[in-house]
């Protein structure tokens, strides 16, 4: 069954390769997976978004271009952007429920579905018939396998921003004397600009903690496998981590802490461990060095490849295409 599915993102972020964003992530891997099956896919998203099938500036503009088969909306403001009634649509809900600017469940338009990313962010969600069963997210594990040797840095990745809590990670890094490697992006909003100036920068000062900038693939894959840790002291309920699981993928344990889906992910003794405070974040980078890489790639390989969230994801696509 060849579909033609118009995939929107958030109006606010591009969609590309590189972007720090998990939501965007999935959207651009869906994007290729679904034009190299032979499908027809069409990505709603704002300039300076490169993605692999056609990209569109608007769903009317997208619309124009022929019937589509299948509507997936990845965005906070997806309810801005909803075609009317006609094709399903299915709203990824990728972020907590309280950052949407109004209940999703609000929506009265007919044909219109919804799913999480994760079983820990399903539990946040009240028992609806539109809410189908999660999707859990996943990682391209056999592009994560690299021949790079250990060495003796911890390892931040992600966005630039007050929730993912790296200002913590630049004073546990210090706490437990080991250098630390921030890459990521900064987004244009004012509150992440703020953070960046006023809380994240002035850390770095005087540490031995370093802020690389964007990482593409090939750098990311090398840091994730170099590293002796990730560091994810996260201030919010993560409804799943990109992270998290490349670095499994790359034989790197995660030291976090248990916020909302990091408690699915990491294995505590095991692949990782879980603290609840700056002290213990520095105890376990210095004890991470002894949990074994195979048993963390291992691990990896078993719960979060991508090719099974595409391959749900397809299946779900004819179903609701179907009906």
């Amino acid at each position: 069954m060849r579909l033609t599915v118009l995939s929107v993102a958030y109006s606010l972020s591009a969609v590309r390769p590189e972007t720090a964003g998990g939501a965007e992530q999935v959207l651009a891997m869906l994007d290729d997976a679904l034009t190299r099956a032979g499908h027809r896919s069409i990505v709603v998203a704002c300039e300076g978004s490169r993605v692999s099938g056609i990209l569109a500036a608007s769903v009317r503009e997208a619309l124009k271009q022929g019937p589509v088969d299948m509507v997936h909306m990845h965005g906070q403001d997806f309810a801005a952007h909803l075609p009317p009634p006609g094709p399903a649509v299915l709203v990824t809900l990728h972020v907590p429920r309280s950052w949407y600017p109004r209940d999703p469940l609000e929506t009265t338009r007919p044909n219109t579905w919804f799913n999480c990313v994760s079983a820990t962010q399903r539990e946040t969600w009240p028992d609806d018939p539109r809410i189908l069963p999660y999707i859990a997210n996943g990682v391209p594990v056999h592009r994560l396998r690299s021949r790079v040797r250990k060495r003796g840095f911890a390892l931040c990745l992600g966005r630039i921003c007050p929730e993912k809590g790296f200002h913590i990670a630049i004073g546990a890094a210090a706490r437990a004397r080991v250098p630390l490697l921030i890459a990521g992006e900064v987004y244009p909003y004012e509150a992440h600009q703020r953070y960046f100036r006023e809380e994240f920068l002035p850390r770095l000062n005087g540490s031995r903690s370093r802020f690389l900038g964007p990482a593409g693939f090939e750098r990311k894959r090398r840091l994730l496998t170099a590293a002796r840790c990730l560091l994810a002291p996260s201030q919010v309920p993560e409804t799943s981590s990109l992270a998290a699981m490349e670095a499994l993928a790359c034989g790197t344990p995660v030291v976090a802490y248990p916020a909302g889906a990091l408690r699915e992910i990491v294995e505590h003794g095991k692949t990782g461990f879980l603290v609840s405070s700056e002290e213990e974040m520095a105890e376990a980078i210095l004890a991470a060095g002894a949990l074994d890489p195979a048993v963390c790639r291992r691990a990896a390989c078993q719960r979060f490849a991508a090719s099974r969230t595409i391959r749900e994801y397809f299946d779900l696509y004819e179903r609701l295409a179907g009906a």
